[in-house]
Protein backbone atom coordinates (compact mmCIF):
# COMPACT_ATOMS: atom_id res chain seq x y z
CA UNK A 1 0.00 0.00 0.00
CA UNK A 2 2.74 2.46 0.95
CA UNK A 3 4.60 1.68 -2.26
CA UNK A 4 1.48 2.47 -4.29
CA UNK A 5 1.49 6.05 -3.00
CA UNK A 6 4.44 6.90 -5.24
CA UNK A 7 5.11 6.28 -8.92
CA UNK A 8 8.01 6.39 -11.35
CA UNK A 9 7.64 5.72 -15.05
CA UNK A 10 9.90 2.70 -15.66
CA UNK A 11 12.53 2.13 -18.32
CA UNK A 12 10.70 -0.24 -20.65
CA UNK A 13 13.60 -2.66 -21.02
CA UNK A 14 13.80 -3.11 -17.23
CA UNK A 15 10.30 -4.61 -17.08
CA UNK A 16 9.23 -8.16 -17.93
CA UNK A 17 6.63 -6.90 -20.39
CA UNK A 18 9.10 -4.50 -21.98
CA UNK A 19 11.72 -7.17 -22.54
CA UNK A 20 9.19 -9.03 -24.67
CA UNK A 21 8.82 -5.94 -26.86
CA UNK A 22 12.45 -5.45 -27.88
CA UNK A 23 12.44 -7.76 -30.92
CA UNK A 24 8.99 -6.57 -31.97
CA UNK A 25 10.15 -2.97 -31.74
CA UNK A 26 13.24 -3.74 -33.83
CA UNK A 27 11.10 -5.33 -36.54
CA UNK A 28 8.53 -2.52 -36.53
CA UNK A 29 11.23 0.13 -36.77
CA UNK A 30 12.90 -1.51 -39.77
CA UNK A 31 9.71 -0.70 -41.69
CA UNK A 32 9.61 2.75 -40.14
CA UNK A 33 13.14 3.51 -41.36
CA UNK A 34 12.14 2.49 -44.89
CA UNK A 35 9.13 4.80 -44.65
CA UNK A 36 11.37 7.70 -43.58
CA UNK A 37 13.84 7.14 -46.41
CA UNK A 38 11.18 7.24 -49.12
CA UNK A 39 9.03 9.97 -47.52
CA UNK A 40 11.17 13.05 -46.91
CA UNK A 41 8.50 15.59 -47.90
CA UNK A 42 4.80 15.88 -47.21
CA UNK A 43 3.97 15.01 -50.84
CA UNK A 44 6.12 11.89 -50.66
CA UNK A 45 4.49 10.89 -47.36
CA UNK A 46 1.07 11.18 -48.97
CA UNK A 47 2.17 9.18 -52.01
CA UNK A 48 3.63 6.43 -49.82
CA UNK A 49 0.59 6.36 -47.54
CA UNK A 50 -1.81 6.20 -50.48
CA UNK A 51 0.03 3.21 -51.95
CA UNK A 52 -0.09 1.44 -48.58
CA UNK A 53 -3.80 2.18 -48.18
CA UNK A 54 -4.74 1.06 -51.69
CA UNK A 55 -2.73 -2.14 -51.26
CA UNK A 56 -4.70 -2.79 -48.06
CA UNK A 57 -8.04 -2.44 -49.86
CA UNK A 58 -8.93 1.20 -49.15
CA UNK A 59 -11.00 3.02 -51.79
CA UNK A 60 -11.46 6.75 -52.44
CA UNK A 61 -14.28 8.08 -50.27
CA UNK A 62 -17.52 8.67 -52.19
CA UNK A 63 -20.05 10.70 -50.14
CA UNK A 64 -22.90 9.27 -52.27
CA UNK A 65 -21.97 5.62 -51.63
CA UNK A 66 -23.35 3.66 -48.68
CA UNK A 67 -20.82 1.99 -46.39
CA UNK A 68 -20.99 -0.81 -43.80
CA UNK A 69 -18.83 -1.69 -40.81
CA UNK A 70 -15.35 -2.72 -41.89
CA UNK A 71 -15.36 -0.75 -45.16
CA UNK A 72 -12.19 1.27 -45.70
CA UNK A 73 -11.95 4.62 -47.47
CA UNK A 74 -9.47 7.46 -47.88
CA UNK A 75 -9.24 10.97 -49.29
CA UNK A 76 -6.24 12.99 -50.49
CA UNK A 77 -6.26 16.76 -49.99
CA UNK A 78 -4.28 18.55 -52.71
CA UNK A 79 -1.50 15.98 -52.66
CA UNK A 80 -0.14 17.15 -49.29
CA UNK A 81 -2.45 15.68 -46.67
CA UNK A 82 -4.45 12.46 -46.49
CA UNK A 83 -7.28 11.02 -44.41
CA UNK A 84 -8.21 7.35 -43.95
CA UNK A 85 -11.25 5.74 -42.34
CA UNK A 86 -12.41 2.30 -41.29
CA UNK A 87 -16.14 2.35 -40.75
CA UNK A 88 -17.21 1.14 -37.30
CA UNK A 89 -20.24 -0.80 -36.11
CA UNK A 90 -21.43 1.94 -33.74
CA UNK A 91 -23.88 4.57 -34.85
CA UNK A 92 -21.93 7.62 -35.99
CA UNK A 93 -23.78 9.73 -33.41
CA UNK A 94 -21.47 8.10 -30.85
CA UNK A 95 -18.60 9.97 -32.50
CA UNK A 96 -15.42 8.98 -34.34
CA UNK A 97 -11.93 8.20 -33.07
CA UNK A 98 -9.24 10.41 -34.60
CA UNK A 99 -5.46 9.95 -34.74
CA UNK A 100 -3.90 13.05 -36.28
CA UNK A 101 -0.21 13.54 -37.08
CA UNK A 102 1.63 16.03 -39.27
CA UNK A 103 3.95 15.02 -42.09
CA UNK A 104 5.75 18.30 -42.78
CA UNK A 105 9.17 18.84 -41.20
CA UNK A 106 11.58 21.79 -40.92
CA UNK A 107 13.58 22.19 -44.13
CA UNK A 108 14.91 24.66 -46.70
CA UNK A 109 12.52 25.77 -49.44
CA UNK A 110 13.67 27.43 -52.64
CA UNK A 111 12.73 31.05 -53.19
CA UNK A 112 10.46 31.60 -56.21
CA UNK A 113 13.36 33.09 -58.20
CA UNK A 114 16.25 31.10 -56.72
CA UNK A 115 19.12 30.78 -59.20
CA UNK A 116 22.10 33.14 -58.76
CA UNK A 117 25.80 33.25 -59.55
CA UNK A 118 28.28 34.82 -57.13
CA UNK A 119 32.02 34.36 -56.94
CA UNK A 120 32.01 31.85 -59.79
CA UNK A 121 29.57 29.53 -58.02
CA UNK A 122 26.00 28.86 -59.09
CA UNK A 123 23.70 28.81 -56.08
CA UNK A 124 20.08 28.41 -55.04
CA UNK A 125 18.63 31.04 -52.71
CA UNK A 126 16.50 29.48 -49.95
CA UNK A 127 13.83 30.42 -47.45
CA UNK A 128 13.85 28.17 -44.40
CA UNK A 129 10.59 26.48 -43.38
CA UNK A 130 9.67 25.97 -39.75
CA UNK A 131 11.74 26.44 -36.62
CA UNK A 132 15.31 25.54 -37.50
CA UNK A 133 18.65 26.33 -35.89
CA UNK A 134 20.25 27.69 -39.04
CA UNK A 135 23.84 26.82 -38.16
CA UNK A 136 22.92 23.10 -38.15
CA UNK A 137 22.13 23.12 -41.88
CA UNK A 138 25.54 24.11 -43.24
CA UNK A 139 28.23 21.68 -44.42
CA UNK A 140 25.86 18.71 -44.55
CA UNK A 141 24.87 16.85 -47.75
CA UNK A 142 21.47 17.96 -49.00
CA UNK A 143 18.99 16.34 -51.38
CA UNK A 144 16.56 18.12 -53.68
CA UNK A 145 12.89 17.08 -53.65
CA UNK A 146 9.82 18.67 -55.15
CA UNK A 147 7.33 19.30 -57.90
CA UNK A 148 7.43 21.77 -60.79
CA UNK A 149 4.42 22.47 -62.98
CA UNK A 150 5.63 23.25 -66.49
CA UNK A 151 4.03 25.82 -68.77
CA UNK A 152 2.13 23.08 -70.62
CA UNK A 153 0.59 21.85 -67.35
CA UNK A 154 2.66 18.70 -66.99
CA UNK A 155 4.48 18.06 -63.73
CA UNK A 156 8.16 17.37 -63.12
CA UNK A 157 8.75 15.31 -59.97
CA UNK A 158 12.20 15.82 -58.49
CA UNK A 159 14.19 13.60 -56.15
CA UNK A 160 17.94 14.06 -56.47
CA UNK A 161 20.62 13.27 -53.93
CA UNK A 162 19.18 10.10 -52.39
CA UNK A 163 20.73 7.41 -54.59
CA UNK A 164 24.33 6.26 -54.20
CA UNK A 165 25.45 7.73 -57.53
CA UNK A 166 23.42 10.96 -57.26
CA UNK A 167 25.11 14.30 -56.69
CA UNK A 168 24.28 16.06 -53.44
CA UNK A 169 24.10 19.75 -52.62
CA UNK A 170 25.88 21.87 -50.05
CA UNK A 171 25.90 25.09 -48.01
CA UNK A 172 29.37 26.36 -47.15
CA UNK A 173 30.63 27.86 -43.89
CA UNK A 174 33.75 29.78 -42.89
CA UNK A 175 36.89 27.95 -41.91
CA UNK A 176 38.05 28.52 -38.29
CA UNK A 177 41.07 30.48 -39.53
CA UNK A 178 38.84 33.25 -40.98
CA UNK A 179 35.81 33.15 -38.67
CA UNK A 180 36.93 35.59 -35.97
CA UNK A 181 34.22 38.12 -36.81
CA UNK A 182 31.57 35.45 -37.33
CA UNK A 183 32.44 33.97 -33.94
CA UNK A 184 31.31 37.19 -32.30
CA UNK A 185 27.75 36.67 -33.51
CA UNK A 186 25.10 35.20 -31.21
CA UNK A 187 24.54 31.51 -31.83
CA UNK A 188 21.11 32.22 -33.35
CA UNK A 189 22.81 34.50 -35.89
CA UNK A 190 25.91 32.39 -36.50
CA UNK A 191 24.41 31.64 -39.89
CA UNK A 192 21.83 34.09 -41.20
CA UNK A 193 18.86 33.25 -43.40
CA UNK A 194 20.33 34.92 -46.46
CA UNK A 195 23.53 32.91 -46.00
CA UNK A 196 21.75 29.58 -46.51
CA UNK A 197 22.80 29.50 -50.16
CA UNK A 198 23.03 26.05 -51.76
CA UNK A 199 25.91 25.35 -54.15
CA UNK A 200 24.66 23.75 -57.37
CA UNK A 201 27.59 24.12 -59.79
CA UNK A 202 30.97 25.65 -60.60
CA UNK A 203 31.57 25.05 -64.33
CA UNK A 204 30.72 27.65 -67.01
CA UNK A 205 28.48 27.04 -69.98
CA UNK A 206 30.62 25.95 -72.93
CA UNK A 207 29.85 28.26 -75.85
CA UNK A 208 32.32 26.54 -78.18
CA UNK A 209 30.50 24.96 -81.07
CA UNK A 210 27.45 27.22 -80.83
CA UNK A 211 26.48 28.98 -84.01
CA UNK A 212 24.13 31.67 -85.16
CA UNK A 213 21.56 33.08 -82.76
CA UNK A 214 22.47 30.62 -80.00
CA UNK A 215 26.10 31.74 -80.03
CA UNK A 216 25.07 35.39 -79.94
CA UNK A 217 22.66 34.88 -77.06
CA UNK A 218 25.22 32.87 -75.06
CA UNK A 219 27.89 35.56 -75.47
CA UNK A 220 25.49 38.18 -74.12
CA UNK A 221 24.92 36.25 -70.90
CA UNK A 222 27.60 37.08 -68.33
CA UNK A 223 26.61 34.50 -65.68
CA UNK A 224 27.93 31.48 -67.56
CA UNK A 225 28.08 29.20 -64.50
CA UNK A 226 24.46 29.92 -63.66
CA UNK A 227 23.60 29.33 -67.32
CA UNK A 228 25.33 25.96 -67.27
CA UNK A 229 23.41 24.91 -64.17
CA UNK A 230 20.14 25.94 -65.82
CA UNK A 231 21.08 23.98 -68.94
CA UNK A 232 21.67 20.83 -66.88
CA UNK A 233 18.41 21.33 -65.00
CA UNK A 234 16.59 21.76 -68.29
CA UNK A 235 18.13 18.61 -69.73
CA UNK A 236 17.08 16.56 -66.71
CA UNK A 237 13.65 18.00 -65.93
CA UNK A 238 12.62 20.02 -69.03
CA UNK A 239 12.14 23.21 -67.01
CA UNK A 240 13.52 26.74 -67.32
CA UNK A 241 14.33 29.47 -64.81
CA UNK A 242 10.84 30.91 -65.23
CA UNK A 243 9.29 27.62 -64.13
CA UNK A 244 10.61 27.95 -60.59
CA UNK A 245 7.72 30.35 -59.96
CA UNK A 246 5.43 27.32 -60.46
CA UNK A 247 7.39 25.02 -58.18
CA UNK A 248 7.52 23.58 -54.68
CA UNK A 249 11.12 22.49 -54.17
CA UNK A 250 12.52 21.49 -50.79
CA UNK A 251 16.04 20.67 -49.67
CA UNK A 252 16.43 18.07 -46.94
CA UNK A 253 19.38 16.11 -45.51
CA UNK A 254 20.58 13.48 -47.98
CA UNK A 255 21.44 10.79 -45.46
CA UNK A 256 19.27 7.81 -44.58
CA UNK A 257 17.80 6.66 -41.27
CA UNK A 258 20.37 4.75 -39.21
CA UNK A 259 20.53 2.83 -35.95
CA UNK A 260 22.47 4.58 -33.20
CA UNK A 261 24.58 3.07 -30.42
CA UNK A 262 26.28 -0.26 -29.82
CA UNK A 263 22.91 -1.69 -28.76
CA UNK A 264 21.14 -0.23 -31.84
CA UNK A 265 18.30 0.91 -29.56
CA UNK A 266 17.92 4.36 -31.11
CA UNK A 267 17.20 5.68 -34.61
CA UNK A 268 18.82 8.79 -36.04
CA UNK A 269 17.11 10.38 -39.04
CA UNK A 270 15.74 13.51 -40.62
CA UNK A 271 12.01 14.09 -40.12
CA UNK A 272 11.15 12.18 -36.95
CA UNK A 273 9.08 15.27 -36.08
CA UNK A 274 6.43 14.23 -36.88
CA UNK A 275 6.66 11.20 -39.15
CA UNK A 276 7.59 9.17 -36.08
CA UNK A 277 3.93 9.60 -35.10
CA UNK A 278 2.50 9.56 -38.63
CA UNK A 279 3.86 6.09 -39.44
CA UNK A 280 2.53 4.39 -36.27
CA UNK A 281 -0.83 6.15 -36.78
CA UNK A 282 -1.00 4.89 -40.36
CA UNK A 283 0.00 1.37 -39.30
CA UNK A 284 -2.65 1.38 -36.58
CA UNK A 285 -5.23 2.39 -39.17
CA UNK A 286 -4.16 -0.42 -41.48
CA UNK A 287 -4.36 -2.91 -38.60
CA UNK A 288 -7.93 -1.91 -37.72
CA UNK A 289 -10.48 -4.34 -39.14
CA UNK A 290 -13.98 -3.99 -37.70
CA UNK A 291 -13.83 -1.37 -34.97
CA UNK A 292 -16.71 -0.27 -32.78
CA UNK A 293 -16.05 3.42 -33.47
CA UNK A 294 -15.40 4.72 -36.96
CA UNK A 295 -11.78 5.77 -37.34
CA UNK A 296 -10.34 8.91 -38.90
CA UNK A 297 -6.57 8.89 -39.42
CA UNK A 298 -5.22 12.29 -40.46
CA UNK A 299 -1.76 12.90 -41.91
CA UNK A 300 -1.67 16.65 -42.29
CA UNK A 301 0.55 19.43 -43.58
CA UNK A 302 1.80 22.85 -42.43
CA UNK A 303 1.97 22.20 -38.67
CA UNK A 304 5.52 23.54 -38.50
CA UNK A 305 4.32 26.97 -39.61
CA UNK A 306 1.11 27.13 -37.60
CA UNK A 307 -1.10 24.75 -39.61
CA UNK A 308 -2.08 27.58 -41.95
CA UNK A 309 -3.15 26.98 -45.55
CA UNK A 310 -5.76 24.66 -47.01
CA UNK A 311 -3.68 21.52 -46.35
CA UNK A 312 -3.23 22.33 -42.65
CA UNK A 313 -5.51 21.85 -39.66
CA UNK A 314 -6.28 25.57 -39.51
CA UNK A 315 -8.50 25.01 -42.55
CA UNK A 316 -11.82 23.21 -42.82
CA UNK A 317 -10.77 20.09 -44.68
CA UNK A 318 -10.83 17.72 -41.67
CA UNK A 319 -14.06 19.26 -40.39
CA UNK A 320 -15.65 18.87 -43.80
CA UNK A 321 -14.47 15.27 -44.18
CA UNK A 322 -16.09 14.30 -40.87
CA UNK A 323 -19.19 16.29 -41.86
CA UNK A 324 -19.39 14.24 -45.07
CA UNK A 325 -19.12 11.05 -43.00
CA UNK A 326 -22.06 12.28 -40.92
CA UNK A 327 -24.00 13.24 -44.02
CA UNK A 328 -23.36 9.78 -45.48
CA UNK A 329 -25.09 8.24 -42.44
CA UNK A 330 -27.80 10.94 -42.28
CA UNK A 331 -26.87 12.11 -38.79
CA UNK A 332 -26.31 15.56 -37.30
CA UNK A 333 -22.63 16.46 -37.71
CA UNK A 334 -22.67 18.55 -34.52
CA UNK A 335 -23.53 15.43 -32.52
CA UNK A 336 -20.71 13.53 -34.21
CA UNK A 337 -18.17 16.22 -33.30
CA UNK A 338 -19.37 16.54 -29.71
CA UNK A 339 -19.00 12.79 -29.09
CA UNK A 340 -15.69 12.33 -30.92
CA UNK A 341 -12.24 12.19 -29.39
CA UNK A 342 -8.72 12.54 -30.75
CA UNK A 343 -5.10 11.76 -30.10
CA UNK A 344 -3.08 14.66 -31.47
CA UNK A 345 -0.08 12.60 -32.49
CA UNK A 346 2.94 14.82 -31.99
CA UNK A 347 6.36 14.57 -30.40
CA UNK A 348 7.81 16.03 -27.25
CA UNK A 349 11.39 16.87 -26.33
CA UNK A 350 13.25 14.01 -24.65
CA UNK A 351 15.34 14.83 -21.59
CA UNK A 352 18.91 15.55 -22.68
CA UNK A 353 21.53 15.02 -19.93
CA UNK A 354 24.01 17.22 -21.82
CA UNK A 355 21.68 20.22 -21.42
CA UNK A 356 19.82 19.60 -18.15
CA UNK A 357 19.27 23.27 -17.30
CA UNK A 358 16.31 23.68 -19.69
CA UNK A 359 14.43 20.64 -18.39
CA UNK A 360 12.43 20.05 -15.23
CA UNK A 361 13.26 16.38 -14.65
CA UNK A 362 10.09 15.45 -12.77
CA UNK A 363 7.91 16.52 -15.72
CA UNK A 364 10.14 15.70 -18.67
CA UNK A 365 9.74 12.79 -21.07
CA UNK A 366 12.59 10.26 -21.31
CA UNK A 367 13.83 7.96 -24.03
CA UNK A 368 12.75 4.33 -23.53
CA UNK A 369 9.97 5.19 -21.07
CA UNK A 370 7.16 4.93 -23.60
CA UNK A 371 4.76 7.14 -25.46
CA UNK A 372 4.46 10.60 -23.91
CA UNK A 373 1.12 12.14 -22.97
CA UNK A 374 1.40 15.93 -23.12
CA UNK A 375 -1.64 17.29 -21.29
CA UNK A 376 -1.01 20.80 -22.56
CA UNK A 377 1.51 22.55 -24.78
CA UNK A 378 1.68 26.30 -25.35
CA UNK A 379 4.25 28.68 -23.90
CA UNK A 380 4.82 29.99 -20.39
CA UNK A 381 1.28 30.58 -19.06
CA UNK A 382 -0.05 27.84 -21.39
CA UNK A 383 -0.48 30.44 -24.13
CA UNK A 384 -1.84 28.82 -27.29
CA UNK A 385 -2.42 25.49 -25.53
CA UNK A 386 -5.18 22.94 -25.70
CA UNK A 387 -5.38 21.72 -22.10
CA UNK A 388 -6.94 18.25 -21.92
CA UNK A 389 -9.54 17.76 -19.18
CA UNK A 390 -9.09 15.43 -16.22
CA UNK A 391 -11.93 13.29 -17.55
CA UNK A 392 -10.31 12.85 -20.95
CA UNK A 393 -6.87 12.19 -19.47
CA UNK A 394 -8.45 9.46 -17.32
CA UNK A 395 -10.13 7.94 -20.37
CA UNK A 396 -6.93 7.83 -22.44
CA UNK A 397 -4.78 6.54 -19.56
CA UNK A 398 -7.31 3.77 -18.93
CA UNK A 399 -7.07 2.72 -22.59
CA UNK A 400 -3.26 2.66 -22.36
CA UNK A 401 -3.25 0.69 -19.10
CA UNK A 402 -5.71 -1.94 -20.31
CA UNK A 403 -3.64 -2.47 -23.48
CA UNK A 404 -0.37 -2.63 -21.47
CA UNK A 405 1.07 0.35 -23.35
CA UNK A 406 4.07 2.01 -21.71
CA UNK A 407 3.30 5.70 -21.30
CA UNK A 408 4.69 8.70 -19.48
CA UNK A 409 3.81 12.34 -19.01
CA UNK A 410 5.86 15.26 -20.29
CA UNK A 411 6.15 19.01 -20.66
CA UNK A 412 8.25 20.88 -23.20
CA UNK A 413 10.99 22.21 -20.92
CA UNK A 414 10.88 24.52 -17.93
CA UNK A 415 7.91 26.84 -17.63
CA UNK A 416 9.61 30.16 -18.42
CA UNK A 417 12.07 28.86 -21.02
CA UNK A 418 10.12 27.76 -24.05
CA UNK A 419 7.10 25.91 -25.28
CA UNK A 420 5.43 24.97 -28.52
CA UNK A 421 2.19 24.09 -30.23
CA UNK A 422 0.59 21.19 -32.08
CA UNK A 423 -2.62 20.57 -34.03
CA UNK A 424 -4.52 19.89 -30.78
CA UNK A 425 -6.13 23.29 -30.39
CA UNK A 426 -7.46 23.19 -33.97
CA UNK A 427 -9.09 19.84 -33.20
CA UNK A 428 -10.51 21.26 -29.96
CA UNK A 429 -12.08 24.10 -31.97
CA UNK A 430 -14.32 21.44 -33.58
CA UNK A 431 -15.70 20.58 -30.10
CA UNK A 432 -13.68 17.37 -29.90
CA UNK A 433 -11.85 16.04 -26.83
CA UNK A 434 -8.14 15.92 -27.62
CA UNK A 435 -4.75 15.33 -26.01
CA UNK A 436 -1.23 15.20 -27.43
CA UNK A 437 0.36 11.77 -27.50
CA UNK A 438 3.62 10.96 -29.25
CA UNK A 439 7.30 10.07 -29.14
CA UNK A 440 10.09 11.76 -27.12
CA UNK A 441 12.75 13.15 -29.50
CA UNK A 442 16.35 14.23 -28.93
CA UNK A 443 17.62 17.22 -30.96
CA UNK A 444 14.14 18.01 -32.27
CA UNK A 445 14.07 20.12 -35.48
CA UNK A 446 17.69 19.33 -36.24
CA UNK A 447 18.73 17.69 -39.53
CA UNK A 448 19.33 14.42 -37.63
CA UNK A 449 16.89 13.76 -34.78
CA UNK A 450 16.99 10.75 -32.45
CA UNK A 451 14.21 8.50 -31.08
CA UNK A 452 13.96 5.21 -29.19
CA UNK A 453 12.69 2.11 -30.99
CA UNK A 454 10.74 1.02 -27.91
CA UNK A 455 9.00 4.40 -27.74
CA UNK A 456 8.08 4.21 -31.44
CA UNK A 457 6.62 0.73 -31.00
CA UNK A 458 4.59 1.76 -27.96
CA UNK A 459 3.22 4.70 -29.91
CA UNK A 460 1.89 2.21 -32.46
CA UNK A 461 0.38 0.13 -29.65
CA UNK A 462 -1.23 3.26 -28.21
CA UNK A 463 -2.89 4.27 -31.48
CA UNK A 464 -4.01 0.70 -32.11
CA UNK A 465 -5.53 0.44 -28.63
CA UNK A 466 -7.29 3.78 -29.09
CA UNK A 467 -8.98 2.47 -32.25
CA UNK A 468 -9.86 -0.88 -30.71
Amino acid sequence: MIKDLTWNYPHIAETDEGKKQIKKADSFCEEYKKFLDRSKTERECVNTAEIMLVNAGYEPFDPAKKYKAGDKVYEVNRGKSILATTWGSADLTEGVRINGAHIDSPRLDLKPNPVVEHGELAQFKTHYYGGIRKYQWVTVPLAMHGTVIRKDGTAATISLGEEEDDPVFYISDLLPHLSQTQNERKLSEGIKGEELNIIIGSLPFDIAGLKGADAKEAKEIKSRIKLNALKLINEKYDITERDFARAEIEFVPAYKAKDIGFDRSLIGAYGHDDRVCAFPALMAELATKKPYYTTVTVLTDKEEIGSYGNTGLNSCYVHDYIAFLAQNKSVDEKTVFANSCCLSADVNSAYDPTFPDVFEEQNSSWLNHGVVLTKYTGARGKSGASDASAEYMAKVIDIMDRAKVFWQIGELGKVDIGGGGTIAHYVAEMNIDVVDLGVPVLAMHSPFEVVSKLDVYNTYLAFKAFYE
